[in-house]
């Protein structure tokens, strides 16, 4: 069905695109684009896995990401159970160009500050290879449910999942970040053809509102980021207001950053639904010292928390000691085949116990459990499990970030296999000779969570919020 574009919308566009305009609007005749992206965490050493998704989902490379694909959209690949089993993350494929410009790399500390559903999240965690900390940040509580499940979905371990406004973030972390991710939120023009509803909001008022927004979440950005550091702003939108003009306005007011290069994907041109990408350099050390000999007033960090970020409670830490032995102990004999923690420290929620990352090395973390004092904070590093009258019951976020061969026993099917469907319902299995407590229940070596066997039957322990009750 035809797009109904605004008149303003279009005029704006011609004025844009005076030599494009209409190979643009003749794209939204034609067919969106599909796109996912494989999990570098799920594929390592998995290179048939690769080969059954190509042939599966008849998968076409997309040019600007290694990782990524196009598929056909009739081929439903986000009902298939690999989807369940986080070898792949559904993903527009022009969303795919910002975290490749990003460049994270391990051992690092990274923000995604507009992180929800986690797109860039999920890419930026595998481009880390689980090295490091990365801080995914969502001010909507419902959307923050979403991004930490899909970041649980994908086995990353090494996330921090906040609630929290850009004013809260700046003061606590001011200064801190190698890489800020700055998925700005926008006016959606580059959603038209996959979504009426970002057609019918549109308007030259709701433009300028978050071309506004915008410029105060970059506020923060520039606090948050470290001299050196490397910050990439994108937008699904077409607009200069909410695109070159925001970067221009932020160079002018600070002055520390340069814009490194700027990209747009057009969908008259690519094979995606549109976005705009920046990279800007923030300058070292020695640099804004120069600058701020000129410009003093220039490189204020309004908002620094600069209480001890390396101290640690000793109330509690009995307590944590003894709770970490309950997770080690069932780690060393559920996980016997070599699963290791990396750098952190426990952290206790209610009964939940967290594994909080830090980053690696001998030096001091930039972040710690004193830290998320007073934060909304929906998942404080890799959920290990809850502790239920002197036991470990494990978490399902461990399940996802173990590699199967490392469980003490493991029951893997084939897609199809009935088995499948029936743990994805919910359903109890029949145990496999020799399989006796907990282990993994995985689709082609693929975990899909825990299961308990006894008495020759399979318990099932898939969180009853990730059955499937209809296929």
């Amino acid at each position: 069905m035809p797009v109904k574009l605004p008149e303003a919308f279009s005029l704006q566009m011609q004025q844009l695109l005076p030599t494009g305009f209409d190979a643009f609007i003749q794209s939204y005749d034609a067919p969106r684009t599909y796109g996912l992206r494989m999990n570098p965490f799920k594929l390592a050493g998995r290179y048939p896995l690769l080969v059954e998704a190509v042939r599966q989902f008849r998968l076409e490379s997309v040019p600007w990401c290694t990782t990524g694909y196009y598929y056909d959209e009739s081929t439903r690949p986000g009902k298939h159970p690999y989807h369940a089993a986080g070898l792949y993350y559904i993903q527009e494929p022009s969303a795919m160009t910002a975290a490749e410009l990003l460049e994270p790399q391990p051992g690092e500390f990274i923000l995604d500050m507009a992180a929800a559903p986690g797109g860039k999240t999920t890419q930026i965690a595998g481009k880390m290879l689980g090295r490091g900390i990365l801080v995914a940040n969502e001010i909507h509580p419902a959307r923050a449910k979403i991004l930490s499940e899909n970041a649980e979905r994908c086995g990353i371990a090494n996330i921090i999942v906040t609630c929290a406004s850009p004013e809260e973030l700046s003061r606590r972390f001011a200064g801190l970040f190698d890489r800020i991710m700055l998925d700005a939120p926008c006016s959606g023009e580059g959603m038209f053809r996959k979504d009426e509803a970002a057609v019918n909001e549109w308007s030259e008022s709701h433009v300028a509102m978050c071309a506004a927004r915008q410029k105060d979440i970059l506020d923060h950005a520039a606090i948050l980021l470290k001299p050196g550091g490397r910050l990439v702003y994108s937008t699904c939108t077409f607009n200069r207001q909410e695109n070159e003009e925001a970067l221009e306005s932020f160079c002018a007011k600070y002055p520390l950053f340069s814009i490194v290069k700027t990209e747009r994907v057009w969908p008259h041109e690519q094979r995606g639904e549109g976005h705009f990408i920046a990279v800007l350099q923030k300058a070292s050390r020695g640099q804004a010292a120069q600058a701020c000999e000129i410009q003093p007033a220039r490189d204020q960090s309004p908002g620094r928390n600069n209480r001890d970020r390396h101290s640690h409670p000793a109330a509690g830490a009995a307590s944590l000691a003894a709770d970490m032995a309950l997770a080690q102990g069932f780690i060393d004999t559920t996980l016997p085949g070599g699963f290791a923690l990396g750098p952190g420290e426990p952290l206790r929620f209610g009964d939940a116990l967290y594994w909080l990352p830090h980053l690696p090395g001998s030096g001091a973390s930039p972040i710690r459990a004193n830290d998320l004092n007073g934060l909304k904070v929906p998942r404080p590093g890799l959920h290990l499990g809850d502790i239920r009258k002197n036991r470990l019951e494990p978490g399902h976020a461990l399940a996802m970030a173990v590699p199967a061969q490392t469980a003490a026993w493991m029951q893997t099917y084939p897609p199809e296999a009935p088995e499948i469907a029936a743990y994805l319902h919910g359903e109890t299995l029949a145990a496999e000779t020799g399989s006796s407590g907990w282990g993994l229940v995985a689709v082609d070596g693929l975990p899909l969570g825990w299961g308990k066997a006894s008495s020759g039957l399979i318990k099932n322990h898939l969180p009853k919020g990730l059955r499937r009750f209809s296929s």
